[in-house]
């Protein structure tokens, strides 16, 4: 796969991200271990919700910064590449969702989760499949997992635990929908990658 090819999909998957990081805020049933600390700042700076997007630009700076002093060889043009347009994604997705959804409405809230969960896992799974490098959270998981001699799955729980509980003190929306991402984002988001890798693997044989 050409690399210019590998950029566009990479973008849309930050796109599908950006997307159910906004449905899932907008249908005020939680948010995942990262957006719920993107909620709690939005908060705490009494951002209105619309400025999700705004909020989570300057998160992703701060991670990268913080990536920076603890292992900046994690840090690479995928990093760049997602945080560039990751803010103005997540806003768009709060205008279609409202364009499309209502939050008064309990069954259009459920279809609004539903969709959301989906866009996220399947957008990190084309992230991952470009190989292009590691998102700013990622990173910086790979990095304090690399200090501490710890697995990266002990780290990463250990990390998503800091991230609920900081930003649920800050006020973001902890719900349902926090539960079933920390239940079910690791086994959807590596069965839509398994299924991308066959697709490669039949491009790579031509």
């Amino acid at each position: 796969m050409k690399y210019y090819c590998r950029i566009l999909i990479a973008l849309i998957g930050i796109f599908f991200v950006g997307l159910g990081v906004a449905f899932n805020a907008a249908t005020l049933f939680g948010n995942d271990a990262i957006a719920i600390l993107y909620d709690g700042l939005r908060n705490v700076l009494k951002m209105s919700p619309d400025q999700l997007g705004l909020v989570s630009n300057g998160v992703n700076v701060a991670m990268i910064i913080v990536l920076f002093f603890l292992g900046k060889r994690f840090i690479n043009i995928g990093t760049l590449i997602y945080i560039l347009p990751f803010g103005f994604f997540v806003s768009i997705g709060t205008k279609i969702f409202h364009l499309f959804l209502q939050q008064e409405s309990f069954i259009q809230r459920i279809i609004g989760a539903v969709i959301g969960c989906s866009a996220t896992y399947f957008g990190v799974a084309l992230f991952i499949w470009v190989n292009l490098g590691l998102d700013p959270f990622t990173g910086v998981v790979m990095a304090v997992s690399e200090k501490l001699k710890w697995t990266f799955r002990k780290t990463k729980i250990c990390f998503d635990i800091i991230m609920v509980a900081t930003g649920f003190l800050m006020g973001g929306k902890l719900g349902v929908i926090t539960l079933v991402t920390v239940l079910t984002a690791g086994p959807i988001i590596q069965f839509f990658t398994e299924q991308l890798r066959k697709i490669r693997l039949v491009e790579d044989n031509k």
